[in-house]
């Protein structure tokens, strides 16, 4: 099989394929230090479709499952399908789910699935979103008319058409679906910490932390018929069936859940708190989803809670090239039970060193949300590298993590 990434949500996957008793081998393309413990890493981009396509033949993969969002919109999982491999991941027409929000936008009013409201104009209070993807950093929250001046411009800075909502209330959670085109088959949901700073202060991320179960979803399998469902159904009507993770980002108002957002990936850092809890053969799953079987699979989540602590570089979020600073304390770390996947690392000799933005996820998983976290923390402080920052207050509260 065939992992296509390089960060902490492609380890995460790699963790719990590595234990299906139907892997033969696995290879990842590029991969990360963290993945290379359970299989071979290949120096071919995530974007390369050509090299992926000739590496999956030369490999004989039976699957390859896509990790990052930017080769599906940009129509990976297509040149593979041609070539005739076996794609987790849905082609670049439906990826506009995520690639798009006009699009996204278009799809959910002809589905009947309740978002938030287009704007005519930038007026405060608003949310400002750039059309296209932005690595979780093109949304921008807008209570002042100064904060409108400045979102219009950051949005509009990276390329592309800009959309303007309404601004929502409630607890935010991420919701996960497996999907065959035809049925979506309801994963998990958890609660994701987009703000760089505690109490959800700062500009937004592409996640800083992450819990799972979000205590504020108790009908997952009912929204993922509300929500999801009808997505998969128009997106099929249009001839573009979508086979692959589809993630709601919704807000749960006071008038009921809205979707901020769908993603055509596994999420990160969710995946990082949800693989965890998965219980069964995932690789069995992802296959089976790819084939068109979904609704045949049983999906059985471990009762235990997970929280996940994102350990980034100093300039993160506006960088995202943190490279050279030795990491220390990995070992200690999962001594203590803890999980630490890789997301922005590389190897210099024998030293593990930074190399990106989001370097670290470390997970923890216990009876209840707050010994998960305890034990998160605590491995966490076991880690060190020059200039590291993380959130104190990662499922501190993890029913109110305020509005976007």
């Amino acid at each position: 099989m065939l992992l296509v990434g390089s960060g902490a949500r492609e380890h995460a996957l790699a963790w719990r394929i590595a234990s299906s008793p139907l892997l033969t081998e696995l290879h990842a393309a590029p991969g990360n230090p963290g993945i290379a413990a359970f299989g071979h890493c290949h120096p071919v981009r995530a974007d390369d479709a050509d090299g992926l396509l000739g590496l999956a033949r030369t490999l004989a993969a039976g699957l390859v499952v896509i990790g990052p969002e930017a080769p599906l919109v940009a129509g990976v999982a297509d040149e593979l399908r041609r070539g005739g491999i076996a794609v987790f991941g849905p082609g670049a027409d439906a990826a506009r789910i995520e690639g798009s929000k006009g699009f996204a936008k278009d799809v959910m009013t002809a589905a009947g699935v309740p978002t938030a409201a287009v704007l005519p104009v930038a007026s405060a209070p608003c949310v400002v979103k750039a059309d296209g993807l932005a690595a979780g950093k093109g949304v921008f929250v807008c209570q002042t008319a100064d904060q409108v001046d400045a979102g219009v411009r950051a949005a509009a800075a990276l390329g592309g058409p800009i959309v303007i909502e309404e601004l929502l209330e409630g607890p935010e959670v991420s919701l996960f679906a497996l999907c065959d085109g035809q049925r979506a088959v309801p994963l998990a949901a958890a609660q994701d910490y987009k703000r760089a700073e505690d109490d959800d202060n700062g500009p937004n991320t592409g996640g800083m932390g992450a819990c799972s179960p979000a205590p504020a979803l108790d009908d997952p399998a009912g929204l993922v018929e509300q929500i999801h469902q009808p997505v998969l159904d128009e997106l099929a009507r249009r001839g573009t069936p979508f086979v692959g993770c589809l993630f709601a980002g919704l807000m749960l108002t006071a008038d009921g859940p809205r979707v901020l957002e769908f993603n055509a990936r596994f999420g990160d850092p969710e995946t990082q708190a949800i693989i965890p809890r998965f219980e069964g053969d995932l690789l069995e799953v992802l296959a089976a989803t790819a084939r068109g079987n979904a609704a045949e699979m049983s999906i059985r989540l471990r009762p235990d809670a997970a929280v996940t602590v994102v350990l980034t570089g100093p300039d993160y979020p506006s960088r995202s090239d943190y490279s050279g600073a030795a990491i220390a304390g990995v070992e200690a770390a999962e001594a203590r039970g803890a999980l630490v996947f890789h997301g922005g690392t590389a190897m210099r000799g024998d030293r593990l060193v930074t190399n990106g933005g989001r370097i670290l996820s470390v997970t923890a998983t216990g009876p209840s949300l707050a010994e998960a976290r305890a034990l998160a923390y605590e491995a966490v402080a076991d880690i060190q590298f020059e200039g590291i920052r993380f959130r104190n207050d990662i499922a501190a509260a993890v029913t109110s993590i305020g509005a976007r």
